[in-house]
């Protein structure tokens, strides 16, 4: 009885009825591409765009423009700084070129709360001065992404994530 039950539980694992979970859901084939930076189309330090409505298994692919842009993660009540140690964090991603910088950051969507975000720049304030957005954003109540921008001009100097390239991954940019 042991072997067959050995047996039976290898066959089970092998064919994947007995594996765990995954920690990230199915790709749904839907990226959501988001520029960081400033160009003369977006006026100044920027996401574009800025309020992502996504499902989950999209992917969010960041392309940051010149000069020195991150993407953290943060909260709704602390808008320029870290939700936690472990907050998605792009790491610095600094570009000389004109136009995309060579590598892009991506990370896929785990669920359908708001996911706020910011450039932690702090040479020329750029979460304090606008450079914040949100995924998933509540449209029925008051944490709007207006609402987290007056907040982060409120703010003191931003704060970076504290592990380069948490939650995601830094890849080749392949420009469209």
């Amino acid at each position: 009885m042991v072997a067959f039950t050995t047996i039976a539980f290898s066959a089970a694992a092998l064919l994947g009825f007995a594996s765990a979970a995954p920690n990230t859901p199915p790709s749904t084939g839907v990226i959501h591409r988001i520029f960081a930076g400033s160009t003369v189309a977006n006026k100044g330090l920027h996401f574009e765009p800025e309020n992502i409505v996504a499902e989950i298994g999209d992917l969010i692919e960041v392309h940051f423009l010149p000069k020195n842009h991150s993407f953290v993660q943060s909260s709704f009540d602390k808008p320029c700084e870290p939700i936690n140690d472990n907050a998605v964090f792009s790491g610095f991603q600094f570009n000389t070129m004109a136009g995309e910088a060579p590598n892009v950051f991506t990370f896929p969507v785990l669920d359908k709360k708001p996911f706020w975000f910011y450039c932690s720049q702090t040479a020329g304030n750029h979460c304090q001065m606008g450079m914040s957005g949100v995924i998933n954003q509540n449209f029925d109540g008051a944490a709007t992404l207006t609402a987290y921008k007056a907040k982060a001009a409120l703010t003191g100097p931003s704060i970076s994530g504290k592990i380069p390239s948490n939650g995601g991954r830094v890849l080749p940019n392949k420009p469209l």
